[in-house]
């Protein structure tokens, strides 16, 4: 008789003769996929597609080339600083309501980005895009492993998650310069507001609900003092690049936010349920590959901001083509 296998989460075909656990996915399986791998793309995108654009944009909206970083540092401030808090916050009520209240949050957005009239309008949506991205990211990634079982399913899940997660950095520059010249600097936000669309209606009827089963206390010391160390050091290091480190509002949310980081080592160090295990931070692999991931993406963001207006304010390329330099570098 064929070996059954309806009895898991994922309904596989398998040889009865084949004893290896079957990678196929059912239609619903694949479904699911994409709606995760779908909005984890989307904010990949966010990182990237605007990037080219800004000449453009600031022309048109009147910003400064100074001002013109606070269109990604709106963005990398709420996205980075509440990113911990709202992983714990899905996990304790419900990851997929978090989610879809995310997804919501950013496609509305996108919207409003896409139509913003001045400065103040277009970095405030900026900001809720970034908060919207800070619920999407951790939730999602804990909804695709609490959706397919751990083993061969699950990797190749995890696989495709993040080949697109980092396709959608370098699809990001292409598209937002052809967009940018095609059309106008509004079609990249449309188009973050148009994955929203396509996305948003699928999920609530295909995303299971998950959340941790013993539902621990939130560890509201630990949630203050990282999302404010994080929030006051991106601040701190964003204003630095503008107006340089003698700025008294610079070193004071640097020094704060400083203090704020040590403050959450120490309450983790003691927190019955903790934000995050200070043990795993430990790890060598762990440390290593976050230091790596923290001077990689800091270095890049930077390279290709400063990249950008080079290019084009210097170089006098267009949109399209700056897009195809980062392009061919990806």
């Amino acid at each position: 008789m064929p070996t059954d296998t309806t009895s898991s989460p994922l309904r596989t075909q398998q040889h009865p003769l084949d004893t290896r656990p079957s990678t196929r996915l059912s239609t619903r399986d694949k479904l699911v996929l994409f709606v995760l791998c779908a909005a984890q793309f989307m904010v990949a995108l966010d990182f990237s597609v605007l990037n080219v654009a800004l000449p453009v944009l600031g022309a048109d909206l009147g910003m400064s080339q100074s001002a013109l970083q606070w269109a990604v540092t709106a963005f990398a401030l709420p996205s980075g600083g509440f990113l911990l808090l709202f992983g714990r916050i899905g996990d304790l009520y419900g990851r997929r309501r978090l989610f879809l209240t995310g997804l919501a949050l950013f496609g509305a957005a996108s919207l409003l980005a896409t139509v913003a009239w001045d400065p103040a309008s277009f970095l405030t949506a900026r900001a809720l895009q970034g908060l919207g991205a800070a619920a999407i990211v951790p939730t999602g990634m804990s909804l695709l492993t609490t959706t397919f079982p751990e083993g061969p399913a699950r990797d190749r899940a995890l696989g495709i998650s993040g080949t697109l997660l980092s396709l959608g950095f370098t699809v990001g520059m292409v598209a937002g310069g052809v967009l940018t010249d095609v059309l106008s600097w509004r079609s990249t936000m449309g188009l973050l507001a148009l994955f929203a669309l396509i996305v948003l209606p699928l999920a609530p009827g295909l995303l299971p609900e998950s959340r941790t089963p013993d539902r621990p206390r939130l560890d509201i010391p630990g949630a203050v003092t990282v999302t404010g160390g994080l929030l006051a050091l991106i601040y701190s290091l964003s204003t630095a690049a503008e107006r340089g480190f003698g700025g008294a509002d610079v070193i004071t949310t640097l020094i704060a936010g400083l203090a704020l980081l040590a403050a959450f080592v120490y309450v983790e160090s003691r927190a019955a349920a903790p934000l995050v295990s200070l043990p795993m931070l430990r790890r060598r692999t762990v440390a290593w590959g976050n230091l790596g991931g923290l001077v990689t993406f800091s270095m890049m963001t930077t390279v290709v901001f400063v990249l950008t207006l080079y290019l084009q304010e210097t170089l006098r390329l267009s949109a399209f083509e700056t897009g195809l330099v980062f392009g061919v570098q990806g």
